[in-house]
């Protein structure tokens, strides 16, 4: 075993699932994280719509940041989502809480083809949003840390426990290939609901 100068033996290195238990939200955490944006950020109705909408549309934080007002279609209630990637593109329908929250932003917000943008009015980087998350969790007294990619796993975690199919769930996410897909279903319970019947 390694040692250092001094001779003690060197800490192990800290995994990922050590400092995370898990790689996703829950429903109830989600809306969590949203309260504490609305309730302790600076411009908290803007980031409780980014956490919204990375979450309810399976968002890589890049593909938030860069969302235009031109994706978005609030009288036909769709969202035109361009993936990265190399991920296939949809259009996604918004519903009420969106819609009322994306309103809300647009009326609020300084002119700029961006949906999230800072207070000097250039758009959310990625880097903003991950600091922003972080202590959005410190605040919610959330055990581990919480990054971006965790609300992408919420979305794909929730549509598999509320039972849609795979395929779908693989162009929702803008997935080319269903292995990636495929996890989702690895860790829902309800893939083992039938295994025992009383």
């Amino acid at each position: 075993m390694p040692t250092t100068e001094n001779g003690t033996v060197p800490p192990l290195p800290v995994s990922s699932t050590q400092k995370r238990p898990r790689e996703y939200l829950t429903p109830k955490e989600v809306d969590q994280l949203r309260t504490v944006a609305k309730t302790y950020s600076r411009y908290g109705h803007r980031d409780a719509t980014m956490i919204l909408l990375a979450y309810r549309h399976g968002l890589r934080v890049s593909e938030l940041c860069a969302l235009r007002w031109s994706q978005v279609d609030l009288e036909a209630g769709f969202l035109h989502v361009k993936r990265l990637k190399r991920g296939i593109p949809s259009v996604h329908p918004l519903h009420a809480p969106e819609l009322r929250a994306l309103r809300k932003l647009q009326r609020e917000s300084q002119a700029s083809p961006y949906l999230f943008v800072t207070e000097r009015g250039s758009p959310m980087t990625a880097a903003g949003f991950r600091k922003l998350l972080s202590r959005l969790g410190k605040r919610a007294d959330f055990p581990f840390p919480v990054h971006p990619h965790m609300l992408r796993h919420s979305c794909g975690y929730k549509l598999v426990n509320d039972g849609h199919d795979t395929r779908s769930i693989q162009h929702y996410l803008g997935h080319r290939n269903i292995q990636h897909t495929v996890r989702y279903t690895e860790l829902s319970p309800n893939c083992f609901h039938d295994f025992w019947q009383d």
